[in-house]
Parts: C-alpha cells; sequence; structure tokens
C-alpha cells in the first residue's frame, strides 16, 4: 500500500483549495459567527499533550461557551470523571481546536487557537447553575474560526438516523471492560438518577 509521505504529492491528489474555504476563515469573532457559536450548546473540544490527542465532549443547558470579547472564548469545565485528560493537556501544550454543533444543522464551526486554564472566582461565578460552578473555566484565544462544509453530516444523515439500542450501552461497554466487575443493567438502570446529582 502506497503512503503518501509529503504535502507536495498530497497536493496533487487534491487540487486547488476553493476560493470560499479560503476566505470564509476569520481570526476574530464576526456578527454571524458569533451568533452562531452562542446558539451551540455542545462542541468537541481536541487537545494536544505529551501522552498524545485527546477529543472531549462538551455541553450546556445553553451556549456552551461564553464570548469575553472577539477573540477570547470561555468554556466551564464542569466535574465529571475526573480524568482531567483536556485539562492536563492544556497546561502542558495550549492548541486547542473546538467543533460546534447545533441539532438539525448540517453547517459545522470550528474554532482553533491556544487556551489556559483558570479558577478565578468571578469568571467561574458567570456560570453558576443549580448553586454550583465549574472547577476551572478554559479560555480559548481564537487564531481562527471558519465554517465546515455540510457534506460529511448531510452524507451520514446524523440528525435524520435513530441507532438507539442497535449499539452496545455505556453498561455494556464497562461491564465488558470490568470483566463483569460492573454490571450492565444495573448501571444503565440507574445512571439517569444518578446523572441528576452529578451533572455540575
Amino acid at each position: 500500500m502506497r503512503r503518501i509521505e509529503n504535502i507536495d504529492a498530497l497536493t496533487t491528489l487534491y487540487g486547488t483549495v476553493s476560493e470560499a474555504a479560503v476566505r470564509k476563515v476569520s481570526g476574530r469573532l464576526t456578527p454571524a459567527y458569533r451568533r452562531w457559536i452562542a446558539g451551540s450548546r455542545f462542541c468537541v473540544v481536541a487537545t494536544a499533550g505529551p501522552e498524545g490527542m485527546d477529543a472531549s465532549p462538551r455541553g450546556d443547558d445553553g451556549a456552551v461557551v461564553h464570548e469575553l470579547d472577539a477573540g477570547t472564548l470561555a468554556l466551564p469545565d464542569w466535574r465529571g470523571n475526573n480524568r482531567l485528560d483536556s485539562l492536563r493537556n492544556i497546561v502542558r501544550d495550549g492548541r486547542i481546536a473546538l467543533m460546534f454543533m447545533v441539532p438539525g444543522e448540517n453547517v459545522v464551526v470550528r474554532v482553533n487557537g491556544q487556551a489556559w486554564l483558570t479558577d478565578d472566582a468571578t469568571l467561574c461565578g458567570r456560570f453558576k447553575q443549580a448553586g454550583k460552578h465549574p472547577a476551572t473555566v478554559i479560555v480559548v484565544e481564537i487564531a481562527e474560526v471558519y465554517a465546515q462544509c455540510p457534506k460529511s453530516l448531510m452524507r451520514s444523515g446524523l440528525w435524520k438516523r435513530d441507532d438507539a439500542g442497535t449499539v452496545p450501552s455505556l453498561g455494556d461497554i464497562l461491564s465488558e471492560m470490568t470483566r463483569g466487575d460492573i454490571e450492565a443493567g444495573a448501571w444503565d438502570r440507574d445512571f439517569p438518577e444518578r446523572a441528576k446529582t452529578t451533572l455540575w
């Protein structure tokens, strides 16, 4: 199998980048990008560190990030399983990429930039929900923001398909990985109630 190992070979294979793909990129939030990101309750956060890459889903009841200014976003880090994969990466290597999605919309908006963490009480307090606030906030300094072509979401029929029940549940996966120490049915049955007390 032939390996493509240089940029010249790659660009020869694919051809010239389209004008729209170049001109849609901005170094800061424009009015349209601001409205789009403010309407997104879900994003995927990608980071890099010494151990490798990490991509983590993030969601909120309302905008998943807040705008601090046209070049800066703030993403609350609500307590979860305490693996801290993304946060460890950010502390050691600030590169970050975010992919924002809105259910029913095939367009995706992407942000690339540099990130750092803060536990600033005032900023964390801006995200207070149900009497709780995030432990830290990820501050993202935007290098570029752009819309992604919708073809992949259209091709997959992401918002039209319902594959629930055809793939393993989280309980199934945990049971497999713990060799049955975690019982799948009990985990899946109890999780919705447990999630209510650990949502923030």
